[in-house]
């Protein structure tokens, strides 16, 4: 199944979709260290990024006219900092906003489906107007704006044309705010998901289920214990129940004992890799020790026993003071490349290019690759029904 990557940074949501079944026809990129991320993992053949075609340059001057053949789905994470909490929060009036280039892809490819991902700051009641626009124009992107038009002008125009008794949608769109925790990732990480079905394909679709609970997590530490041993943690080195857990535990009653698959810690992603602190030299990729991490008011890393906080990308310097592991002594450390690596659920071999700061970057920036996987995989299997039917 062929597909096109925008947005693509480090290659999150791409391998997702790889993994999926998918096989990308152009992998389109602005930032250039991302780019060589890509080419560094090509050049060394991890996975299939290697029979990716790499287009290093802005989205908007991509000409999906040199690509040839249908494509099945468009993915993409359009840059989310005109909508992050943690950016300047100028929305549609941000020149990063790339929404309008998701839109033309869809119109100049016409894919069977489309997947796009961006922050939960999209959902903000400050944007609200601009993203029930977002998603008129992916309903029907054959509807372009007119150059007279404001985008407010246009989106009236789309309203009247899709209430129309003649004119279908030309994309069936439904999103969600999803956690990545529930699916196996082992990090807090809350993200809005747009997926589309071309109409006339007469599909029927929902999110998959969460796979994983964090009621699970609480039964497994503080009733059976049986995460303490999986990770031969010995009674007297094992933190003690709070009282905020014991309440909880308390009123969840017998529904604790309820079958499930516990939350991912950080402990179980970084368990086997050696302490880098102590460890200086080790022949794993990218896991080399940055000191000077120091925990300051709203930036106080990680526990250990818990799913990571939101990796952050970061404007200036260091990208994200929670970008740290929180040991049981109370002490912070930096994560290093490849932990945060193993937060977003990228595969040990896959190598990322440039400094600390700019790695860290496309890591805060990326999509867990486990979290986009479980979305593609559930369109493929969608798609291919479709087909079959």
């Amino acid at each position: 199944m062929r597909s096109v990557e925008l947005f693509a940074g480090a290659g999150g949501l791409a391998m997702g979709m790889g993994r999926a079944g998918f096989n990308h026809a152009a992998v389109v990129e602005w930032d250039h260290n991302s780019c060589e991320t890509f080419r560094h993992n090509q050049r060394n053949h991890a996975h299939n990024v290697e029979q990716w075609p790499v287009f290093e340059g802005d989205a908007r001057a991509f000409d999906y006219g040199a690509i040839s053949g249908d494509v099945m789905v468009v993915s993409g994470g359009p840059p989310c900092q005109p909508f992050s909490l943690g950016g300047k929060h100028r929305g549609q009036m941000d020149e990063r906003d790339m929404f309008p280039e998701a839109v033309r892809a869809v119109r100049m490819l016409q894919p069977k489906a489309f997947i796009f991902e961006n922050v939960k700051g999209l959902l903000r009641q400050s944007f609200t107007s601009y993203f029930e626009y977002i998603l008129m124009q992916m309903t029907h992107p054959e509807l372009t704006r007119r150059r007279s038009e404001s985008w407010e002008q246009h989106r009236s125009r789309l309203e009247r044309h899709h209430t129309s008794n003649q004119m279908a949608a030309s994309y069936n769109v439904v999103y969600r705010l999803l956690n990545a925790a529930n699916y196996g990732v082992p990090q807090r990480r809350e993200r809005v998901f747009l997926v589309g079905f071309r109409s006339d394909l007469g599909v029927e679709w929902t999110f998959p289920d969460p796979t994983h609970s964090e009621v699970a997590l609480l039964r497994d530490q503080w009733v059976t214990g049986d995460y303490w041993e999986r990770h031969c943690v010995a009674r007297r080195n094992r933190p003690s129940l709070t009282p905020k857990v014991g309440l909880r535990i308390a009123r969840l009653g017998e529904d604790v004992f309820s079958p499930g698959i516990p939350w991912r810690t950080v402990r179980d992603a970084i368990a086997d890799l050696p302490d880098p602190e102590k460890q200086f030299r080790n022949s794993i990729a990218n896991h080399i020790f940055n000191p000077g991490a120091r925990s300051y008011s709203g930036h106080t890393g990680s526990p250990l026993d818990e799913p990571a906080k939101t990796l952050k990308a970061g404007d200036h310097g260091v990208p994200g003071g929670e970008n740290m592991l929180l040991r049981p002594d109370g002490t912070v450390r930096y994560f290093t490349v490849r932990e945060a690596a193993r937060l977003q659920t990228f595969p040990d071999d896959y190598v990322f290019h440039g400094s600390w700061t700019e790695t860290m970057r496309q890591l805060g920036n990326a999509v867990p690759v486990r979290l986009a996987e479980v979305i593609a995989r559930s369109v493929a299997t969608t798609l291919r029904a479709a087909e079959m039917a």
